[in-house]
């Protein structure tokens, strides 16, 4: 994949890599959430500000025809960075549990390695899937659950939390079938 000027200049890619900067005041921030309220109201907003710069970049790339292979790269890292601190920072501080960490992580690892590998295979990087985006969805829902501290509301508590990991899982198998049948596809085509 031969990157050049124009793909990576774009106004949609700029917001990725701004997104991903974010994620230093988000972790800094993150220190003061148990000194009081509003330091997780403020956490929230940074995270509803992030949420609203991935809907805003994925909508310039399109209204401008401004897809390119690095905003492929560069969209979905910044959200795997962005989620990975804020799960790191509240594992840290003791607001998630350990194994929902590791999940979250392994998931994001897995997915990221998977991607560079098919994408050295077929020479494309295979965008983001539906089911993809409604987990990140469904995490990011816990994880703003977790920042503004909803377990005693546990129904609510319990649906994000487990529906989060049956869909962190559902997405991993989701991505592992779409690869091989990718790879498969380019191998068939090669012969």
């Amino acid at each position: 994949m031969n990157l050049n000027y124009k793909e990576i200049h774009t106004k949609s890619n700029y917001l990725s890599l701004f997104r991903l900067f974010m994620v230093v005041p988000l972790f800094f921030l993150m220190d003061y959430i148990s000194e009081g309220y509003e330091y997780r109201i403020y956490t929230f907003l940074v995270i509803i500000f992030a949420f609203f710069t991935d809907i805003a970049d994925g909508w310039l790339a399109r209204k401008f025809n401004e897809i390119t292979e690095f905003g492929k790269i560069v969209d979905p890292l910044a959200d795997k960075v962005f989620v990975a601190v804020l799960v790191l920072k509240l594992y840290l501080l003791n607001e998630i549990p350990g194994y929902y960490f590791w999940i979250i992580i392994l998931r994001d690892v897995v997915i990221f390695l998977g991607g560079i590998y098919v994408t050295n295979i077929i020479g494309k990087v295979l965008p983001s899937n539906l089911l993809g985006k409604i987990t990140v969805f469904s995490i990011g829902l816990f994880l703003i659950g977790a920042v503004l501290d909803i377990r005693n509301i546990t129904w609510l508590y319990n649906f994000l939390f487990y529906g989060s990991i049956l869909l962190s899982f559902a997405s991993v198998a989701g991505y592992t079938i779409r690869a091989i049948e990718n790879v498969k596809w380019k191998r068939n085509e090669a012969v």
